[in-house]
Protein backbone atom coordinates (compact mmCIF):
# COMPACT_ATOMS: atom_id res chain seq x y z
CA UNK A 1 0.00 0.00 0.00
CA UNK A 2 1.60 3.08 -1.33
CA UNK A 3 0.37 6.42 0.90
CA UNK A 4 1.68 9.85 0.79
CA UNK A 5 3.27 11.56 4.12
CA UNK A 6 4.07 15.44 5.00
CA UNK A 7 6.56 16.12 7.49
CA UNK A 8 6.37 19.55 8.71
CA UNK A 9 8.95 22.06 10.22
CA UNK A 10 7.58 25.45 10.17
CA UNK A 11 8.11 27.08 13.19
CA UNK A 12 5.04 27.91 15.26
CA UNK A 13 5.09 31.48 17.22
CA UNK A 14 6.36 30.95 20.20
CA UNK A 15 4.08 30.90 23.47
CA UNK A 16 1.51 31.95 21.37
CA UNK A 17 -1.39 28.90 21.01
CA UNK A 18 -4.00 31.01 18.97
CA UNK A 19 -1.37 32.19 16.78
CA UNK A 20 0.32 28.26 16.48
CA UNK A 21 -3.11 26.60 16.28
CA UNK A 22 -3.65 29.03 13.17
CA UNK A 23 -0.23 28.00 11.19
CA UNK A 24 -1.38 23.92 12.08
CA UNK A 25 -4.62 24.23 10.05
CA UNK A 26 -2.43 26.00 7.12
CA UNK A 27 -0.25 23.79 7.53
CA UNK A 28 -2.99 20.79 7.40
CA UNK A 29 -4.44 22.56 4.67
CA UNK A 30 -1.25 22.77 2.36
CA UNK A 31 -0.50 18.92 3.35
CA UNK A 32 -4.21 18.15 2.50
CA UNK A 33 -3.96 19.87 -1.31
CA UNK A 34 -0.88 18.04 -1.91
CA UNK A 35 -2.24 14.71 -1.81
CA UNK A 36 -1.10 14.32 2.09
CA UNK A 37 -2.76 11.06 4.21
CA UNK A 38 -0.23 11.62 7.33
CA UNK A 39 1.07 14.90 8.55
CA UNK A 40 3.58 15.42 11.09
CA UNK A 41 4.67 18.48 13.27
CA UNK A 42 7.76 18.69 15.34
CA UNK A 43 8.50 17.85 19.49
CA UNK A 44 6.06 20.43 21.47
CA UNK A 45 5.03 22.50 18.52
CA UNK A 46 2.18 24.11 19.87
CA UNK A 47 2.78 26.67 20.93
CA UNK A 48 6.71 25.46 20.44
CA UNK A 49 9.80 23.89 22.27
CA UNK A 50 11.02 25.37 25.59
CA UNK A 51 13.97 26.46 23.36
CA UNK A 52 15.27 29.28 26.08
CA UNK A 53 15.66 26.08 28.64
CA UNK A 54 19.11 25.72 27.05
CA UNK A 55 19.82 29.49 27.34
CA UNK A 56 19.34 30.36 31.14
CA UNK A 57 21.84 30.63 33.54
CA UNK A 58 20.96 28.24 36.80
CA UNK A 59 20.08 30.91 39.54
CA UNK A 60 21.15 33.76 37.61
CA UNK A 61 18.14 33.72 35.40
CA UNK A 62 15.57 32.23 37.26
CA UNK A 63 12.90 35.11 37.84
CA UNK A 64 13.04 35.32 34.13
CA UNK A 65 12.88 31.42 33.63
CA UNK A 66 9.38 31.72 35.64
CA UNK A 67 8.00 34.54 33.84
CA UNK A 68 8.72 32.45 30.54
CA UNK A 69 7.22 29.68 32.21
CA UNK A 70 4.28 31.15 33.35
CA UNK A 71 3.48 32.60 29.93
CA UNK A 72 4.00 28.88 28.61
CA UNK A 73 1.63 27.86 30.62
CA UNK A 74 -1.15 30.38 29.85
CA UNK A 75 -0.86 29.20 26.22
CA UNK A 76 -0.43 25.46 26.88
CA UNK A 77 -3.06 23.19 25.27
CA UNK A 78 -5.88 21.45 27.71
CA UNK A 79 -7.35 18.65 26.07
CA UNK A 80 -10.51 18.07 28.47
CA UNK A 81 -11.34 21.73 27.18
CA UNK A 82 -11.09 20.90 23.80
CA UNK A 83 -8.32 22.88 22.68
CA UNK A 84 -7.99 20.17 20.38
CA UNK A 85 -11.04 20.65 18.18
CA UNK A 86 -9.87 22.50 15.63
CA UNK A 87 -7.18 20.16 14.50
CA UNK A 88 -9.63 17.50 15.25
CA UNK A 89 -11.90 18.82 12.91
CA UNK A 90 -9.69 19.61 10.15
CA UNK A 91 -8.04 15.76 10.44
CA UNK A 92 -12.11 14.88 9.82
CA UNK A 93 -12.54 17.15 7.14
CA UNK A 94 -9.35 16.20 4.99
CA UNK A 95 -9.66 12.43 5.97
CA UNK A 96 -5.81 12.51 7.72
CA UNK A 97 -3.68 11.64 10.45
CA UNK A 98 -2.59 14.10 12.12
CA UNK A 99 0.72 13.54 14.41
CA UNK A 100 1.33 16.79 16.72
CA UNK A 101 3.63 17.93 19.60
CA UNK A 102 2.31 20.25 21.83
CA UNK A 103 3.37 21.51 25.59
CA UNK A 104 -0.28 20.04 27.82
CA UNK A 105 -1.44 21.70 30.85
CA UNK A 106 -2.71 18.91 33.55
CA UNK A 107 -6.63 20.23 33.94
CA UNK A 108 -7.69 17.07 35.79
CA UNK A 109 -5.63 16.99 38.73
CA UNK A 110 -3.04 19.96 39.41
CA UNK A 111 -4.18 22.04 37.12
CA UNK A 112 -0.57 23.54 36.52
CA UNK A 113 2.11 21.00 35.42
CA UNK A 114 3.16 21.10 32.17
CA UNK A 115 4.08 17.44 29.88
CA UNK A 116 5.90 17.12 26.63
CA UNK A 117 2.69 15.37 24.64
CA UNK A 118 2.54 13.95 21.08
CA UNK A 119 -1.13 13.13 20.15
CA UNK A 120 -2.30 10.80 17.33
CA UNK A 121 -5.71 12.43 15.47
CA UNK A 122 -7.34 9.86 13.02
CA UNK A 123 -9.39 9.95 9.88
CA UNK A 124 -12.38 10.51 11.79
CA UNK A 125 -11.64 13.54 14.20
CA UNK A 126 -10.61 11.34 17.04
CA UNK A 127 -7.41 11.15 19.26
CA UNK A 128 -6.21 7.25 18.66
CA UNK A 129 -3.00 7.97 21.33
CA UNK A 130 -2.24 10.47 23.74
CA UNK A 131 1.09 10.28 24.61
CA UNK A 132 3.33 12.18 27.69
CA UNK A 133 7.43 11.97 26.87
CA UNK A 134 8.23 9.63 30.35
CA UNK A 135 11.85 11.35 30.89
CA UNK A 136 12.37 15.32 30.34
CA UNK A 137 15.72 16.11 29.36
CA UNK A 138 18.33 17.82 31.04
CA UNK A 139 16.93 20.90 31.91
CA UNK A 140 13.50 20.15 30.37
CA UNK A 141 12.61 18.57 33.94
CA UNK A 142 11.71 22.18 35.35
CA UNK A 143 9.24 22.67 32.44
CA UNK A 144 7.63 19.17 31.89
CA UNK A 145 6.39 16.60 34.50
CA UNK A 146 7.26 12.86 33.45
CA UNK A 147 4.37 10.63 31.49
CA UNK A 148 3.59 7.22 32.17
CA UNK A 149 3.52 4.45 29.80
CA UNK A 150 -0.31 4.44 28.72
CA UNK A 151 0.22 5.98 25.42
CA UNK A 152 3.04 3.87 24.45
CA UNK A 153 1.16 1.93 21.83
CA UNK A 154 1.19 1.59 18.09
CA UNK A 155 -2.24 2.43 16.72
CA UNK A 156 -4.17 1.44 13.88
CA UNK A 157 -4.78 3.85 10.96
CA UNK A 158 -6.07 3.44 6.98
CA UNK A 159 -2.68 4.53 6.13
CA UNK A 160 -0.81 1.65 8.55
CA UNK A 161 -0.04 0.98 12.26
CA UNK A 162 1.81 3.96 13.66
CA UNK A 163 4.06 4.45 16.46
CA UNK A 164 5.84 7.60 18.15
CA UNK A 165 8.58 8.06 20.76
CA UNK A 166 9.62 11.65 21.71
CA UNK A 167 13.31 13.43 20.94
CA UNK A 168 15.64 11.30 23.53
CA UNK A 169 12.55 8.81 24.30
CA UNK A 170 14.30 7.15 20.97
CA UNK A 171 17.23 6.27 22.87
CA UNK A 172 15.78 4.29 25.39
CA UNK A 173 16.01 0.82 23.85
CA UNK A 174 12.97 -0.62 26.37
CA UNK A 175 10.77 1.42 24.83
CA UNK A 176 11.67 1.32 21.30
CA UNK A 177 11.56 -2.47 21.59
CA UNK A 178 7.76 -1.76 23.13
CA UNK A 179 6.66 -0.53 19.77
CA UNK A 180 8.41 -2.73 17.36
CA UNK A 181 6.64 -5.89 19.49
CA UNK A 182 3.25 -3.85 18.20
CA UNK A 183 3.45 -4.62 14.55
CA UNK A 184 4.66 -1.50 13.73
CA UNK A 185 4.49 0.08 10.89
CA UNK A 186 5.50 3.55 10.40
CA UNK A 187 7.54 4.87 13.61
CA UNK A 188 7.61 8.57 13.87
CA UNK A 189 9.55 10.54 16.02
CA UNK A 190 9.29 13.98 16.68
CA UNK A 191 12.41 16.20 18.08
CA UNK A 192 14.39 19.15 18.75
CA UNK A 193 17.58 16.80 17.91
CA UNK A 194 18.95 17.53 14.94
CA UNK A 195 22.13 16.75 12.70
CA UNK A 196 24.30 13.92 11.42
CA UNK A 197 24.24 11.93 15.14
CA UNK A 198 20.57 12.05 15.04
CA UNK A 199 20.08 11.06 11.49
CA UNK A 200 22.31 7.55 12.02
CA UNK A 201 20.19 7.12 14.83
CA UNK A 202 17.15 7.09 12.68
CA UNK A 203 18.30 4.82 10.07
CA UNK A 204 19.33 2.53 13.24
CA UNK A 205 15.70 2.63 14.39
CA UNK A 206 14.77 1.67 11.01
CA UNK A 207 17.27 -1.37 10.37
CA UNK A 208 16.71 -2.46 14.19
CA UNK A 209 12.40 -1.93 13.79
CA UNK A 210 12.13 -2.89 9.98
CA UNK A 211 10.05 0.30 9.75
CA UNK A 212 9.83 3.61 8.34
CA UNK A 213 11.02 6.11 10.39
CA UNK A 214 9.74 9.82 10.13
CA UNK A 215 11.49 12.46 12.18
CA UNK A 216 11.90 16.31 12.01
CA UNK A 217 12.58 19.36 14.25
CA UNK A 218 11.53 22.98 14.14
CA UNK A 219 12.97 24.92 11.76
CA UNK A 220 13.59 28.30 13.51
CA UNK A 221 15.77 30.84 13.40
CA UNK A 222 15.87 34.27 16.17
CA UNK A 223 13.72 36.33 14.22
CA UNK A 224 10.99 33.37 14.51
CA UNK A 225 11.03 35.02 18.29
CA UNK A 226 8.33 37.04 18.92
CA UNK A 227 8.92 40.50 20.09
CA UNK A 228 6.62 40.23 22.95
CA UNK A 229 9.17 37.08 24.29
CA UNK A 230 10.53 38.20 27.92
CA UNK A 231 13.74 39.93 27.14
CA UNK A 232 14.11 38.32 23.88
CA UNK A 233 17.27 40.35 22.47
CA UNK A 234 19.21 38.88 25.48
CA UNK A 235 19.03 35.18 24.37
CA UNK A 236 18.51 34.80 21.16
CA UNK A 237 20.39 36.47 17.69
CA UNK A 238 18.00 37.77 15.01
CA UNK A 239 20.06 36.13 12.30
CA UNK A 240 21.20 32.91 14.01
CA UNK A 241 19.57 29.36 13.27
CA UNK A 242 18.07 27.93 16.28
CA UNK A 243 17.39 24.73 15.06
CA UNK A 244 18.00 23.78 11.18
CA UNK A 245 15.03 20.83 11.37
CA UNK A 246 16.63 18.20 9.35
CA UNK A 247 13.40 16.56 8.46
CA UNK A 248 13.94 12.66 6.78
CA UNK A 249 12.20 9.57 5.91
CA UNK A 250 14.67 7.01 6.44
CA UNK A 251 13.56 3.36 4.58
CA UNK A 252 13.07 0.34 6.78
CA UNK A 253 16.29 -1.22 7.39
CA UNK A 254 17.73 1.92 6.87
CA UNK A 255 18.83 4.52 4.22
CA UNK A 256 17.63 7.75 3.05
CA UNK A 257 14.25 8.19 1.57
CA UNK A 258 13.67 11.78 1.52
CA UNK A 259 15.39 14.70 2.88
CA UNK A 260 16.83 16.13 5.16
CA UNK A 261 15.39 19.39 4.60
CA UNK A 262 18.22 21.60 6.39
CA UNK A 263 17.35 25.16 7.06
CA UNK A 264 14.19 25.35 5.10
CA UNK A 265 10.88 26.05 6.67
CA UNK A 266 8.85 24.20 4.67
CA UNK A 267 6.80 20.60 4.34
CA UNK A 268 8.83 17.29 3.30
CA UNK A 269 6.85 15.26 1.28
CA UNK A 270 7.36 11.85 0.43
CA UNK A 271 5.28 8.46 -0.79
CA UNK A 272 6.31 5.51 1.24
CA UNK A 273 4.99 1.81 0.49
CA UNK A 274 4.10 0.16 4.01
CA UNK A 275 4.91 -3.27 2.56
CA UNK A 276 8.61 -2.44 2.61
CA UNK A 277 8.57 -2.23 6.30
CA UNK A 278 7.20 -5.95 6.57
CA UNK A 279 9.70 -7.00 3.46
CA UNK A 280 12.60 -6.00 5.62
CA UNK A 281 11.67 -7.98 8.97
CA UNK A 282 12.37 -11.00 6.95
CA UNK A 283 16.26 -11.21 7.86
CA UNK A 284 16.06 -9.13 11.23
CA UNK A 285 12.70 -8.92 13.26
CA UNK A 286 13.94 -8.53 16.91
CA UNK A 287 10.49 -8.66 18.28
CA UNK A 288 9.44 -12.31 16.25
CA UNK A 289 12.22 -14.90 15.12
CA UNK A 290 15.45 -12.98 15.81
CA UNK A 291 14.50 -12.89 19.74
CA UNK A 292 14.85 -15.08 22.65
CA UNK A 293 11.43 -14.72 24.94
CA UNK A 294 13.08 -17.51 26.83
CA UNK A 295 16.19 -15.80 28.03
CA UNK A 296 14.91 -12.27 27.77
CA UNK A 297 11.44 -10.91 29.28
CA UNK A 298 10.30 -7.48 28.77
CA UNK A 299 7.34 -6.07 31.37
CA UNK A 300 5.53 -3.24 30.40
CA UNK A 301 2.92 -1.38 32.88
CA UNK A 302 0.71 0.79 30.34
CA UNK A 303 -2.02 1.92 33.31
CA UNK A 304 -2.38 5.11 33.76
CA UNK A 305 -0.81 6.78 37.11
CA UNK A 306 -3.07 9.51 38.40
CA UNK A 307 -1.87 11.23 41.60
CA UNK A 308 -4.63 10.43 43.68
CA UNK A 309 -7.90 8.16 44.06
CA UNK A 310 -10.55 9.09 45.42
CA UNK A 311 -13.59 6.86 47.26
CA UNK A 312 -16.80 8.42 47.84
CA UNK A 313 -20.11 7.30 49.77
CA UNK A 314 -22.32 5.19 47.67
CA UNK A 315 -25.24 7.07 49.78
Amino acid sequence: MSIKVAISQKPPVLLDLEASMARALETIEEAANSGANIVVFPEAYLPGYPTWIWRLSPGKDMALGNTIHAKLRENSVDIQAGDLDPLCEAARQHKMVVVIGMNERDSTYSGTTLYNTLVVIGTDGQILNHHRKMMPTNPERMVWGMGDASGLKVVETPYGRLGALICWENYMPLARYALFSQDIDIYIAPTWDSGEVWISSMHHIAREGGCWVLSTATAMTGSDIPDDFPDRDSLFDQDEWINPGDAVIIKPFGGVHAGPLHQEKEILFAEIDLEDARRSRKALDVSGHYNRPDIFNLEVDRGSKPPIKFIDDCE
